[in-house]
């Protein structure tokens, strides 16, 4: 009886923690993820950290191998269907502050402030209840709906050469979940079957 108060008072703490404030997308950019497709060989990685307590969002990109110099980069959202589509440009335009522009390869690591009206496309702002409070709660759904993408526009490709969807990465506190969750299944499971 102690041993499984135990294992259930561990499932629930494990379990608290999965409602943590910090969540993490990241994103493979090609440019056969674009609409249209093109044949770009430009590659990149994006990981976009959402923290949901301090309002923030965190994009950290690297890219390579662009056909033309880059002119802008920015997060769209929503799509109609999730992981397919286009959709209007949801974060800063014409450009992210600070993203390395007139180059074929490059880094990039910015936090946006997601209280502050510059952090969004003042368009995305009207069609989405008309405050900075509604914006984000559109973007947060659009990007945890699967409805969100980050591409990186270029002279050769003004409409955007490279991009792909953001995609949640399970947290580790949830996997730790999982995992437990599974032990007290088995030492149950063969519990019962011992005493059968």
């Amino acid at each position: 009886m102690k041993f499984r108060n135990l294992c259930l008072a561990s499932i629930l703490l494990t379990g608290s923690s999965m409602y943590a404030s910090v969540v993490t997308y990241v994103v493979n950019l090609d440019g056969p993820s674009e609409s249209p497709a093109n044949a770009s060989p430009g590659i990149g990685f994006a990981t976009i950290t959402i923290d949901s307590i301090l309002n923030t969002l965190r994009v950290q990109v690297t890219f390579s191998g662009l056909l033309g110099t880059t002119t802008a980069s920015h997060i769209h959202s929503p799509t109609p269907s999730p992981f397919t589509g286009v959709a209007g440009v949801a974060t800063t335009t014409p450009s992210f502050a600070g993203f390395p522009l007139n180059v074929t390869s490059g880094t990039f690591d910015n936090t946006l402030d997601l209280t502050l009206a510059s952090s969004y496309n003042p368009a995305f702002v009207t069609a989405n209840g008309g405050t900075t409070a509604s914006a984000e709660a559109a973007l947060l759904a659009g990007i945890a709906t699967g409805e969100a993408y980050l591409n990186i526009h270029t002279s050769v490709v003004p409409g955007g050469e490279i991009r792909g969807f953001l995609v949640a990465v399970p947290e580790p506190a949830t996997l730790g979940f999982v995992g437990l969750a599974l032990a007290v299944l088995l030492v149950f499971g063969r519990r019962r079957r011992l005493s059968v």
